[in-house]
């Protein structure tokens, strides 16, 4: 590689990037996910336009895989657990009995209609079989889903790569399946689980006590840890991908120093993992390969859009009684984007006899059924009754600490529809040991009197010692949510020391 090919590389790169941020505010006008735009242009990239070579299946698979570490690695560190807890048994019905009846449906489907093994069509249902956040909430940002189907989704995405990575795997392999393997199952999901709680709960103790030279490399640790419990996940023969989302959620939901930093980093991290994965697939995927896909693609996605999908999600969630128009939503909901494009790969690198055709059909069921579902499912929620009107985005706390003072202090901005506007200072009501020492409007400092009230964009800069941080952070969060009269109540006007 010479000096032009590497100045080339960061042109281009740097090229795709932009293209790709300008993509971003397009697929919002056209309600559309913009992974289409990025699957785009690396097609264009590729050999059915500027003719960049990129052909080499294992590069591609591996790099696949890594990029969907990371973006597993930013949706636990962005995801609350006081809003997914509520819908936790939900969410794990979905990522395994979900994931076990849309398998089955769907490689029956796929026996009937292209007359494979059983194996082999069961193999193309699992790799149809997992969803992806990144498509759903591309679409559904600003729509306001109620939150127990919103945190559903969300975890059913953040969960479900696990055990159909496993079911590709065993599916691949040219082994026997014996009775051992449900067992098998069981024991990497859990001990990736383990690992995952291990290494962020142990991460988040060492990152609160050993102060880090400087704020920035706060978000590289979260992330170096999440990417580590992958590699253990993988060593200890479990699986890496749960070990990595349940690593990263507890990091993300823990007291850390400069949190909302942390987070910030993790998306536009995850932004760059998802736009690079699509590119590279479209630089990889022949568009001159495609069109012999299209009739099968039409076909096997009309049977996981109208029969797998609909039947996994009403033998997960009717145990918790969902609603009918709850379990329609869900069920148009399951949008497919680059994991089942990547685990494609996987057979494809073990030499599959099916597995070219598999990857072009899987192109055209998330081009064509993304394309469908991702501009009707604003639409669909609304018509199902299922968004939550006036809900409020939720307020933003960062923390900072004063390592001498055993204290922090918590930045504060009010987002529009919060509902501590309006409120008094007085009706805050902040633990006796937590104080504002700092309101700013429009830039301007106010005097900051029990009379003043709170404003929609206003910035608050809140001291707190450390062991009332957690419950200066939940006030706030319930007045944001609740107003002045949210649940403060069990300790009194003065709150808790």
């Amino acid at each position: 590689m010479d000096l032009e090919t590497v100045q080339f590389s960061f042109g281009l790169a740097a090229l795709v990037l932009l293209l790709a941020l300008v993509a971003i505010r397009l697929s919002r006008r056209l309600g559309t996910p913009s992974l289409l735009l990025y699957l785009g242009i690396g097609l264009a990239l590729g050999n059915g336009g500027i003719g960049i070579d990129f052909s080499d299946t294992i590069v591609a698979e591996q790099v696949g895989l890594a990029a969907l570490v990371f973006i597993l690695a930013e949706g636990g560190l962005t995801t609350r657990w006081s809003n997914v807890r509520p819908a936790l048994g939900l969410g794990i019905s979905l990522s395994t009995v979900a994931v076990a009846v849309s398998v089955v449906v769907a490689g029956l489907g796929v026996h009937l209609v292209m007359g494979f093994d059983w194996r082999t069509s069961l193999l193309w249902g699992a790799v149809l079989s997992s969803t992806d956040a990144a498509a759903v909430f591309s679409v559904l940002r600003g729509v306001g889903v109620k939150s127990r189907l919103s945190a559903a989704l969300e975890l059913e995405s953040g969960l479900n790569d696990a055990p159909v990575v496993i079911a590709v795997l065993l599916l691949t392999s040219t082994a026997p399946i014996t009775w051992t393997a449900p067992f098998l199952v069981v024991y990497e999901l859990a001990a990736g689980a383990v690992i995952g709680a291990a290494l962020g709960f142990g991460g988040a103790w060492v990152l609160r006590r050993a102060a880090l030279p400087a704020a920035g490399l706060y978000p590289l640790a979260a992330l170096g840890l999440a990417g580590g419990a992958y590699a253990v996940g993988a060593y200890a023969h479990a699986s890496g991908f749960l070990a990595t989302y349940v690593c990263a959620l507890i990091l993300g939901n823990s007291r850390l120093p400069h949190r909302a930093s942390t987070i910030s980093f993790a998306e536009g991290f995850g932004w760059i993992a998802q736009i690079g994965l699509f590119v590279m697939l479209g630089l990889y995927v022949d568009p001159f390969g495609l069109p012999d896909a299209i009739i099968p693609g039409i076909v096997i996605g009309l049977i996981v859009l109208l029969l797998s999908r609909p039947l996994s999600i009403v033998a997960a969630a009717t145990p918790f009684r969902m609603t009918w128009k709850e379990q329609a939503f869900l069920s148009w909901s399951g949008l497919r984007g680059a994991v089942p494009i990547v685990l494609a790969m996987i057979p494809l690198t073990a030499g599959q006899p099916t597995a070219a055709l598999l990857l072009d059909v899987i192109v055209v069921v998330v081009v064509i059924y993304t394309l469908l579902q991702g501009t009707t499912l604003p639409w669909v929620a609304r018509r199902l009754g299922v968004v939550d009107v006036g809900k409020a985005e939720e307020v933003q706390v960062d923390a900072a600490p004063l390592e001498e003072m055993d204290a922090h202090v918590l930045q504060v901005t009010v987002p529009p529809g919060s509902k501590l506007h309006g409120v008094y200072v007085a009706q805050l009501r902040l633990p006796q040991s937590a104080t504002i020492g700092l309101l700013l409007r429009n830039g301007e400092p106010m005097d900051i009197l029990p009379t003043l009230r709170i404003q929609s964009g206003d910035q608050l800069l809140v001291l707190a010692p450390e062991r009332v941080r957690s419950a200066t952070e939940e006030r706030l969060r319930e007045v944001s949510s609740g107003g002045a009269l949210a649940r403060w109540f069990r300790t009194g006007p003065g709150g808790s020391n």
